[in-house]
């Protein structure tokens, strides 16, 4: 599901180094200002991160309700913007935050909660 074809008022030389999916969009991985931790994974078009640049208030587009969001309008755990870099690739933004409440739709602090076993042959406990 692609992102809406809309116009936006993103800086034309950062649109230019933007590496889009097929979709549009571009990965924003979100870490915590303070604590380091990595909190969530978005996704932005070009209007979500003119948003989230000049409102300082993260905003990604859903794809599964196809539409903007600024991520606390509902809960209240917004996510109040620090810093966003561009990865040297140009298909990855790092979104610094200082969080309000749970990043997590869960509750959680943070959407990465489950660990997975790794298993490394060789290397013994």
């Amino acid at each position: 599901m692609a992102a809406p074809d809309v116009n936006t008022s993103l800086d034309p030389a950062i649109a230019a180094r933007l590496k889009r999916t097929a979709d549009g969009l571009v990965a924003a991985i979100v870490r915590e200002h303070a604590s380091g931790d990595v909190l969530m994974l978005g996704w932005m078009d070009d209007e979500a991160l003119h948003r989230t640049l000049t409102t300082g208030l993260a905003t990604y587009w859903s794809r599964s309700r196809r539409e903007y969001w600024v991520k606390g309008a509902t809960s209240g755990h917004y996510q109040h913007v620090k810093a966003v870099a561009l990865d040297c690739d140009g298909d990855a933004l790092l979104v610094t935050v200082e969080q309000e409440g749970a990043a997590c739709h869960t509750g959680a602090h943070t959407c990465f909660f489950t660990e997975l076993p790794v298993t490394v042959p060789g290397e013994g406990a």
